[in-house]
């Protein structure tokens, strides 16, 4: 029989778990990176407690000694269903039998693209440095110049959650005393959520948990407001403007444009509108997984954009393609959710299994084993587990390394140094 030829579109969770479960096909997996980033922890890279090499991996690590797989860093611009090619934007069209699109998703600014100068957001390894920099540019200059510290996250999903109770952490308890002119005082975090509590996705009262534990550690919430605008130097909330150091983004995903050129239907948020086995209407070779899908869940509504998801996914394609199952014969993608976690702070996360519903220091446990059991590679789950134990006993986060300084203004690079 011959061997299927598979074109991946997307490194992530789906596209990663999908070419390594096709062993009996040709695979050549496209991407704009050379590798596999560990999107939970990203977090963790923005605020200086984990380096960009704890949570990412190279596809050609990845796929050392699998001549099967075939890797191109490239960026693909538009899908030819016609053809059967993938088209990029240096080389020349790639063909394929079988097509899987898992390009991921941006940040949505809902209508205000303007606002991400001002406030960038985290999907990328790219994205973590580049909020770390600001973040530790913003400890500099305050030292120097002498004036307070306001950091806003928008969003009150799992990605602000998390940034806002790092961010209270490591500033009050880490850089501050590396800051001596700093006091407590001149830190202020405040989440912002348009919706009436955070973690909307958890039960009532894992959220009203989630909120005490951030307002301990000094966390302002605002709920039921809207962010209406974001300027350089801080952003209006309702009617009330707030001045703020550094604006981190945190709320909605828009799908690729490249999903446009499928010409199928999609939804508000760019995503395709798949049938029951991730195929696209009218082609049952070419799948849409992972963020680039909506998918119905069993009420209806779309799956989360969660790596779980992504990752089962991918698997099912993949059986799918090996198994040569015919489209009249496939069973459609069901998910098992296995429960939701969300880390607040050290030793503090809630979690949420079935029916099964605790916070505090378990669930911190809990989570922590998660993560680095689905990290890549030994190499990576043994240094992130002693960056994590080594952060617990001191309280120091060892990436505080800035090394973009043409960030800097020319006045702050001119000054003398202390």
């Amino acid at each position: 029989m011959a061997r299927t030829g598979v074109v991946i579109i997307g490194g992530g969770f789906g596209g990663l778990t999908a070419a390594l479960s096709l062993r009996d096909a040709d695979v050549v997996l496209i991407d704009r990176t050379n590798h596999h980033c560990f999107q939970p922890l990203l977090y963790q890279v923005a605020t200086a407690a984990l380096s960009p090499g704890d949570i990412a991996w190279p596809f050609r690590a990845i796929f050392r000694g699998q001549r099967h797989v075939r890797v191109m860093m490239e960026e693909v611009v538009r899908i030819d269903r016609a053809r059967r090619e993938v088209h990029l934007h240096h080389d020349g069209p790639v063909p394929f039998d079988t097509l899987i699109v898992a390009p991921g998703s941006r940040h949505a600014y809902f209508g205000h693209d303007a606002w991400e100068s001002y406030a960038p957001g985290l999907k990328t390894i790219t994205d973590a440095v580049h909020l770390r920099e600001r973040m530790l540019l913003a400890f500099e200059e305050a030292e120097r110049e002498g004036h307070p510290l306001t950091f806003a996250i928008v969003g009150g999903g799992p990605t602000g959650v998390e940034l806002a109770g790092a961010l209270a952490e490591i500033g009050r308890r880490a850089l501050g005393p590396d800051f001596p002119s700093l006091r407590l005082d001149d830190l202020a975090i405040v989440l912002i959520e348009a919706g009436p509590r955070i973690l909307p996705a958890f039960s009532p009262d894992l959220s009203a948990r989630a909120a005490g534990a951030l307002q301990r550690m000094g966390v302002t919430i605002k709920l039921d407001t809207p962010v209406t605008d974001i300027r350089s130097d801080g952003l209006t909330i309702g009617t009330e403007f707030v001045r703020t150091t550094n604006i981190l983004w945190a709320a909605g995903n828009r799908a690729s444009p490249l999903l446009a050129s499928l010409d199928v239907p999609r939804d508000q948020s760019g995503r395709v509108k798949v049938l029951p086995d991730l195929s696209i209407p009218g082609d049952p070779h070419i799948f849409v997984i992972g963020d680039a899908a909506h998918c119905a869940g069993p009420e209806g509504t779309p799956l989360p954009a969660l790596a779980p998801v992504a990752m089962q996914q991918g698997r099912y394609v993949a059986r799918l393609i090996r198994l040569g199952i015919p489209p009249e014969k496939r069973r459609p993608f069901a998910y098992a959710d296995r429960g939701m976690l969300s880390t607040i702070g050290r030793a503090q996360a809630v979690a949420q299994l079935g029916r099964f519903r605790f916070a505090g220091f378990f669930a911190w446990l809990l989570w922590c084993g998660v993560h680095i059991f689905f990290l890549i590679g030994f190499r990576n789950r043994v240094r992130v587990m002693l960056e994590w134990m080594w952060y617990y006993v001191t309280f120091k986060p060892g990436a505080r390394v800035i090394y973009n300084l043409a960030q800097l203004s020319d006045t702050a690079r001119a000054r003398p140094q202390r």
